[in-house]
């Protein structure tokens, strides 16, 4: 873990930089890593999966008989091509993991910039 910059981390999964020594990495990019996947993605693509995350929410089984650990819903992610099947609670564990690298991403930007003295 010496190579890497943790953004965030909860029960699913890790948000983290790259450190500048590794070959090919982009200091722009996040690396989120949930669910055996891995994506390498830039702020605005964090942004898109968060609204993403938001629009799955309402297409939940409310009144479904199931268990909220069915996987009845189906999750855009931020790659065009690729969608997941997720439960209720996956999606608020996924939901918190994207909320938090971007609470975590705002607030690094803000002490880096504006808030800087």
């Amino acid at each position: 873990m010496e190579d890497v910059a943790i953004v965030y981390h909860n029960n699913l999964g890790i948000a983290f930089r790259w450190k500048n020594s590794i070959p090919n990495t982009d200091s722009k990019r996040i690396q989120m890593v949930f669910k055996d996947m891995g994506f390498y993605l830039l702020p605005e693509e964090i942004q898109y999966f968060s609204k993403n995350i938001q629009t799955a929410k309402y297409y939940n089984c409310t009144n479904c008989r199931k268990s909220k650990s069915c996987r009845n819903i189906l999750l855009r992610s931020p790659l065009e091509k690729m969608d997941f099947a997720v439960s209720f609670q996956e999606l608020e564990q996924i939901s918190d993991l994207i909320e938090g690298t971007l609470f975590k991403l705002k607030l690094e930007d803000y002490i880096n910039g504006c808030g800087k003295n």
